[in-house]
């Protein structure tokens, strides 16, 4: 915790430098107050027509328009400083280029595609979403961190020719100790084993030269977008995904983190409950694919990905169609919303829901309450015990609206729950990384698996109504809030976005 108070210290003091570099240049030019008004009024409304202009959500970009309009002088700084980010961060140039390159590796085949033709949400993911849907796969579901812990281990265990692996959090305790451990023998017998850690995600848990400790045990290492003092305020976009892919022939994803809390070794919010799956087969070439790319923005050291695919034998024991499906900031479809607002839409039975934040936007609450409305059994589970007081704050102001159209909402009254999870109709799943907030939505790199008619669905349903039963539904009359809470949580939503 010392380093990442010293971490913080440096970051927020490099902040404040050059906001305050900002107001010497605007004091210094003071006798063209007037025009400099004018000016910033003029890129105050300018800026806010180009957002008006090409908004994919309206509840995103409110708090920059309200902003610029109130304060054109301040919100066209903050706007540049922190909106237009993605221009400005190298980093984030190099993703973008990088994986304009991976689209060559992401085909769809053929075949498969004429038995999904006439289905709209497979047609969307492939086609716009960009990501092959695959048929040849074994899914395994584990609905707590620590049985997904031990089979990871194993199957580190018998990798023979790369480990790819990409987190959010790593810190030290039992969980990554018993991997690195692993890890570094793997690579002293000549494996390629590469990771990536999200820097600003390990603040508090690792050092800021960690990475140099992996190097020098023979692991390739990656932190990403590293923290430096004077770029610490373009860190809005971060590395959320969680993938082990191992020798192209089995990946994990899901919720956790390699953390001590996601295996509940070490209680923190109550029992944590989270989630994870691994894959066998053709899917598994989408995760490596997502891993790749994000590698080589930083190195370029792979000119062929395809040196990385497994061939699979058909497997013919399980039927459906699974996809393995990224998220960025730069995506022209806002991919892993709209996969939630297409499962929504079009559910007949039931939407059941784990996530561990509800900050939506009015398209996912109308979606939400139109199919309660037309008779379809929606039910989200939400933490009973928050990890961020402030965020669970806003999460609870739309509770309400959700309720008040028969939305039932539960809180996972054991403690935690980190698992993101869809599914519907007995036939229809998706999970991942992908939080119900803004910051999955808009800002983050995530990732999701879309998986339909597979029979894993059936335990992805039984642990989520096996969650149902530990938890407490939430009623109208647990809603009521004062005025000046009210207040609060309005405010708090009309920042939410830049959170």
């Amino acid at each position: 915790m010392g380093t990442a108070i010293k971490r913080a210290i440096v970051i927020v003091f490099s902040i404040i430098v050059q906001v305050a570099l900002y107001a010497v240049i605007y004091v210094f030019l003071t006798k063209y107050i007037v025009y400099l008004n004018i000016v910033f009024i003029i890129a105050g409304v300018l800026l806010v027509l180009f957002l008006i202009k090409d908004s994919k959500n309206y509840s995103f970009n409110l708090p920059w328009i309200v902003i610029l309009l109130l304060s054109p002088v301040v919100g066209s700084l903050l706007y540049i400083l922190l909106g237009r980010n993605k221009i400005r961060s190298k980093t984030l140039r190099n993703v973008r280029n990088s994986e304009r390159e991976s689209e060559k590796y992401l085909i769809q085949d053929e075949d498969i595609r004429k038995q999904f033709d006439h289905n709209t949400k497979l047609k969307y993911i492939s086609d716009y979403a960009g990501y092959p849907v695959t048929t040849n796969n074994d899914i395994e579901y584990y609905p707590l961190g620590e049985d997904a812990f031990k089979v990871m281990i194993q199957e580190l265990k018998k990798a023979k020719k790369f480990i790819f692996f990409e987190y959010f959090i790593v810190s030290e305790g039992k969980l990554w100790n018993s991997i690195l451990k692993i890890l570094e023998d793997k690579a002293h017998q000549g494996v390629d084993v590469r990771v990536m850690y999200d820097d600003l995600g390990c603040l508090a848990t690792l050092p800021s030269n960690y990475y140099k400790k992996l190097e020098s045990k023979g692991i390739k290492c990656i932190p990403f977008n590293h923290l430096h003092p004077f770029a610490g305020i373009i860190m809005n976009n971060r590395d959320h995904r969680k993938i082990l892919v191992i020798d192209g022939k089995v990946a994990f994803s899901g919720g956790i983190n390699i953390a001590d809390e996601y295996i509940n070794e070490r209680v923190v919010h109550g029992h944590w409950k989270d989630n994870a799956m691994k894959i066998e087969g053709d899917a598994v070439w989408n995760y490596t694919v997502m891993f790749l790319t994000m590698w080589n923005a930083y190195r370029n050291e792979d000119e062929d990905y395809n040196t990385f695919k497994y061939n699979f034998e058909e497997k013919g024991t399980h039927k459906g169609f699974v996809v393995p499906y990224g998220e960025t900031p730069f995506d022209r479809e806002v991919t892993g919303e709209d996969i939630y607002l297409n499962i929504i839409n079009q559910a007949e039975k039931y939407v059941y829901i784990f996530t561990p934040y509800l900050i939506i936007d009015t398209d996912m609450i109308n979606s939400l309450c139109l199919a309660a409305k037309r008779g379809v059994d929606v039910r989200i589970v939400i933490p009973g015990i928050p990890d961020k007081k402030v965020v669970y704050t806003v999460s609870e102001s739309y509770i309400l609206p959700l309720v008040n159209a028969g939305v039932k909402v539960y809180k996972y009254t054991p403690g935690f729950i980190h698992a993101k999870v869809f599914v519907s109709d007995d036939h229809i799943a998706t999970c991942g990384t992908i939080n119900m907030d803004y910051r999955s939505l808009y800002l983050h790199f995530e990732c999701g698996c879309y998986m339909e008619d597979c029979d894993v669905i059936s335990y992805i349903k039984k642990d989520v109504d096996e969650t149902i039963e530990k938890s407490y539904e939430v009623t109208l009359r647990d809603c009521s809030r004062g005025k000046i809470k009210a207040m609060w949580q309005a405010v708090l939503r009309l920042v939410a976005p830049l959170m």
